[in-house]
Protein backbone atom coordinates (compact mmCIF):
# COMPACT_ATOMS: atom_id res chain seq x y z
CA UNK A 1 0.00 0.00 0.00
CA UNK A 2 1.14 3.53 -0.90
CA UNK A 3 2.19 5.99 1.62
CA UNK A 4 0.02 8.73 2.13
CA UNK A 5 1.29 12.29 -0.06
CA UNK A 6 2.41 15.01 2.61
CA UNK A 7 2.69 18.37 1.61
CA UNK A 8 6.84 18.78 1.20
CA UNK A 9 6.43 15.53 -1.07
CA UNK A 10 3.59 17.13 -3.20
CA UNK A 11 5.53 20.31 -3.60
CA UNK A 12 9.23 18.71 -4.32
CA UNK A 13 6.76 16.55 -7.12
CA UNK A 14 4.77 18.92 -8.32
CA UNK A 15 7.66 21.12 -9.42
CA UNK A 16 9.75 17.62 -11.05
CA UNK A 17 10.97 18.10 -14.51
CA UNK A 18 9.54 14.35 -15.60
CA UNK A 19 6.37 14.26 -16.29
CA UNK A 20 4.60 11.11 -14.95
CA UNK A 21 5.91 12.47 -11.37
CA UNK A 22 4.41 15.72 -11.68
CA UNK A 23 1.12 13.84 -12.62
CA UNK A 24 1.55 11.37 -9.83
CA UNK A 25 1.11 14.03 -7.48
CA UNK A 26 -1.29 16.02 -9.35
CA UNK A 27 -3.77 13.47 -9.36
CA UNK A 28 -3.11 12.23 -5.92
CA UNK A 29 -3.15 16.23 -3.99
CA UNK A 30 -6.85 15.82 -3.21
CA UNK A 31 -5.63 14.03 0.07
CA UNK A 32 -3.01 17.06 1.04
CA UNK A 33 -5.81 19.39 1.58
CA UNK A 34 -6.29 22.96 1.88
CA UNK A 35 -2.87 23.30 3.88
CA UNK A 36 -1.72 22.82 -0.13
CA UNK A 37 -3.26 25.49 -1.50
CA UNK A 38 -1.57 28.29 -0.75
CA UNK A 39 1.94 26.67 -1.87
CA UNK A 40 0.97 25.37 -4.92
CA UNK A 41 -0.67 28.71 -5.90
CA UNK A 42 2.66 30.60 -6.07
CA UNK A 43 3.56 27.65 -8.29
CA UNK A 44 0.50 27.66 -10.65
CA UNK A 45 1.21 31.76 -10.51
CA UNK A 46 4.86 31.34 -11.99
CA UNK A 47 4.85 32.11 -15.70
CA UNK A 48 8.31 30.97 -16.11
CA UNK A 49 7.54 27.64 -15.88
CA UNK A 50 4.02 26.78 -17.81
CA UNK A 51 3.84 22.92 -17.30
CA UNK A 52 4.84 22.77 -13.89
CA UNK A 53 2.40 25.82 -13.21
CA UNK A 54 -0.03 24.09 -14.82
CA UNK A 55 0.30 21.09 -12.73
CA UNK A 56 0.31 23.22 -9.69
CA UNK A 57 -3.68 24.39 -10.89
CA UNK A 58 -4.68 21.13 -11.89
CA UNK A 59 -3.47 19.67 -8.29
CA UNK A 60 -5.17 22.74 -6.74
CA UNK A 61 -8.60 21.85 -8.84
CA UNK A 62 -8.53 18.19 -7.33
CA UNK A 63 -8.24 19.26 -3.86
CA UNK A 64 -11.40 21.56 -4.69
CA UNK A 65 -12.93 18.19 -5.92
CA UNK A 66 -11.38 15.98 -3.31
CA UNK A 67 -12.59 18.51 -0.18
CA UNK A 68 -16.01 19.09 -2.25
CA UNK A 69 -17.31 15.47 -1.79
CA UNK A 70 -20.03 14.45 0.41
CA UNK A 71 -19.66 14.45 3.75
CA UNK A 72 -16.38 16.29 3.76
CA UNK A 73 -17.80 19.68 4.46
CA UNK A 74 -14.87 20.76 6.93
CA UNK A 75 -12.06 20.06 4.41
CA UNK A 76 -14.06 21.86 2.05
CA UNK A 77 -14.41 24.82 4.31
CA UNK A 78 -10.65 24.79 5.02
CA UNK A 79 -10.47 24.66 1.25
CA UNK A 80 -12.45 27.15 0.44
CA UNK A 81 -10.64 29.74 2.90
CA UNK A 82 -7.47 29.26 1.36
CA UNK A 83 -9.16 29.89 -1.70
CA UNK A 84 -10.65 33.33 -1.10
CA UNK A 85 -7.57 34.62 0.18
CA UNK A 86 -6.41 34.17 -3.60
CA UNK A 87 -9.18 36.45 -5.08
CA UNK A 88 -7.76 39.71 -3.62
CA UNK A 89 -3.94 39.18 -4.58
CA UNK A 90 -2.23 39.74 -7.70
CA UNK A 91 -1.20 36.55 -9.30
CA UNK A 92 -1.76 36.53 -12.71
CA UNK A 93 -5.29 37.32 -14.71
CA UNK A 94 -5.77 33.96 -15.76
CA UNK A 95 -4.75 32.58 -12.27
CA UNK A 96 -7.05 34.26 -10.69
CA UNK A 97 -10.14 33.47 -13.20
CA UNK A 98 -9.09 29.71 -12.25
CA UNK A 99 -9.48 30.65 -8.64
CA UNK A 100 -12.84 31.70 -8.73
CA UNK A 101 -13.67 29.07 -10.94
CA UNK A 102 -12.67 26.59 -8.32
CA UNK A 103 -14.42 29.09 -5.70
CA UNK A 104 -18.00 28.81 -6.84
CA UNK A 105 -17.45 24.50 -7.24
CA UNK A 106 -16.69 24.82 -2.81
CA UNK A 107 -17.89 27.79 -1.74
CA UNK A 108 -20.92 29.48 -0.14
CA UNK A 109 -21.26 32.55 1.82
CA UNK A 110 -18.25 33.60 2.67
CA UNK A 111 -17.24 34.29 -0.80
CA UNK A 112 -19.54 36.43 -1.54
CA UNK A 113 -18.27 39.92 -0.65
CA UNK A 114 -14.57 39.17 -1.29
CA UNK A 115 -16.02 37.76 -5.19
CA UNK A 116 -18.40 40.92 -5.39
CA UNK A 117 -15.64 42.83 -5.15
CA UNK A 118 -14.30 42.40 -8.56
CA UNK A 119 -17.02 43.40 -9.98
CA UNK A 120 -16.00 46.73 -11.13
CA UNK A 121 -12.78 45.09 -12.15
CA UNK A 122 -13.25 44.96 -16.01
CA UNK A 123 -10.69 42.28 -16.71
CA UNK A 124 -12.55 40.17 -13.91
CA UNK A 125 -16.24 41.29 -13.73
CA UNK A 126 -17.37 39.02 -15.72
CA UNK A 127 -15.61 36.12 -14.02
CA UNK A 128 -16.71 37.50 -10.68
CA UNK A 129 -20.26 37.45 -12.26
CA UNK A 130 -20.28 33.88 -13.08
CA UNK A 131 -18.91 32.83 -9.90
CA UNK A 132 -21.47 34.99 -7.71
CA UNK A 133 -24.09 33.06 -10.54
CA UNK A 134 -22.73 30.06 -9.18
CA UNK A 135 -22.40 30.00 -5.46
CA UNK A 136 -25.19 28.48 -3.29
CA UNK A 137 -26.14 31.49 -1.02
CA UNK A 138 -28.77 34.02 -0.84
CA UNK A 139 -26.04 36.35 -0.37
CA UNK A 140 -24.50 36.16 -3.95
CA UNK A 141 -28.14 37.01 -5.06
CA UNK A 142 -28.04 40.24 -3.70
CA UNK A 143 -24.45 41.17 -4.62
CA UNK A 144 -25.60 40.40 -8.20
CA UNK A 145 -28.55 43.01 -7.43
CA UNK A 146 -26.29 45.21 -5.85
CA UNK A 147 -23.47 44.76 -8.41
CA UNK A 148 -26.70 45.90 -11.26
CA UNK A 149 -27.44 49.13 -9.72
CA UNK A 150 -23.40 50.20 -9.56
CA UNK A 151 -22.79 48.12 -13.40
CA UNK A 152 -21.76 50.60 -16.57
CA UNK A 153 -24.79 50.07 -19.32
CA UNK A 154 -22.16 47.09 -21.65
CA UNK A 155 -22.25 45.01 -18.38
CA UNK A 156 -26.15 45.21 -17.18
CA UNK A 157 -27.46 42.61 -19.51
CA UNK A 158 -24.73 39.82 -18.33
CA UNK A 159 -25.44 40.81 -14.34
CA UNK A 160 -28.84 40.70 -15.14
CA UNK A 161 -28.61 37.03 -17.47
CA UNK A 162 -27.25 35.85 -13.89
CA UNK A 163 -29.62 37.23 -11.52
CA UNK A 164 -32.62 35.71 -14.52
CA UNK A 165 -30.56 31.99 -13.67
CA UNK A 166 -31.28 32.48 -10.35
CA UNK A 167 -34.90 33.00 -10.24
CA UNK A 168 -34.74 36.96 -10.03
CA UNK A 169 -37.25 38.60 -12.11
CA UNK A 170 -35.18 41.99 -14.33
CA UNK A 171 -37.74 43.61 -16.18
CA UNK A 172 -35.51 46.96 -16.65
CA UNK A 173 -32.92 44.93 -18.40
CA UNK A 174 -33.36 43.61 -21.92
CA UNK A 175 -32.77 39.97 -22.41
CA UNK A 176 -29.60 40.63 -24.88
CA UNK A 177 -30.79 36.91 -26.09
CA UNK A 178 -34.26 37.94 -27.71
CA UNK A 179 -32.96 41.03 -29.21
CA UNK A 180 -32.60 39.75 -33.44
CA UNK A 181 -28.94 40.28 -34.77
CA UNK A 182 -30.13 40.71 -37.99
CA UNK A 183 -32.25 42.08 -39.90
CA UNK A 184 -34.82 39.46 -41.94
CA UNK A 185 -37.64 39.51 -44.41
CA UNK A 186 -39.27 36.84 -42.92
CA UNK A 187 -42.81 37.12 -42.27
CA UNK A 188 -44.74 35.16 -39.20
CA UNK A 189 -47.28 32.37 -40.75
CA UNK A 190 -50.22 33.97 -41.23
CA UNK A 191 -49.97 37.41 -41.94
Amino acid sequence: MNEPLTLEALIEQIQSGNHNVRAAARDNAGQVGAPAIAPLAEIASDPGKFEIARSANRAMQNIVYHAGRPGAADEARAVSAELIKLVGAEPPLQFRRDVMWMIWQIAGAEAVEPVAALLDNPDLRDDARMCLEGLPADEAVAALQAGLAEAPDDFKPAVAHSLRKRGVDVPDVPDLRLVPTKQTSVTPVGR
